[in-house]
């Protein structure tokens, strides 16, 4: 839960590194959300799950494009190639695995490794300076 709230407390922070930890263990997070709430409205049978849904979506959708754009940067690429997004089948596999290769090891034009700090204790200094 630490790499979800990170990543909301970068909430339009397009600059920096992400690891790989942190982008996909956000993704989980936001499935299992997405279907808590399929679930409840499943349940309850009536649409108010599917409405703050819909809301939820819509308020984490910068945070979720600024991961994405981090996590690009942890591997080298420039966070345009985020648009692959907008392509057919191909370019969403082409960013799958993009966000599965491991980053840099070396400090690159946007910033220090992320995985060099040596422990996850460092997560909680993001949102501090």
């Amino acid at each position: 839960m630490n790499w979800y709230l990170k990543v909301l407390k970068q909430y339009a922070d397009f600059s920096g590194r992400a690891r790989r930890k942190e982008y996909w263990m956000f993704t989980l997070i936001n499935i299992l959300i997405s279907w808590a709430f399929k679930l409840l409205d499943f349940a309850a049978g009536t649409t108010i799950f599917e409405t703050i849904a819909s809301i939820y979506s819509l308020a984490i959708i910068v945070p979720s494009i600024a991961v994405a754009v981090r996590r690009l940067h942890d591997i080298g690429k420039s966070g345009w190639y985020f648009l692959l997004v907008f392509l057919p089948i191909i370019g969403w596999i082409w960013l799958i695995v993009l966000y599965a290769t491991e980053g840099e090891s070396k400090p690159n034009k946007w910033g220090d490794n992320p995985k060099g700090i040596g422990n996850d204790t460092a997560i909680n200094q993001i949102g501090r300076e």
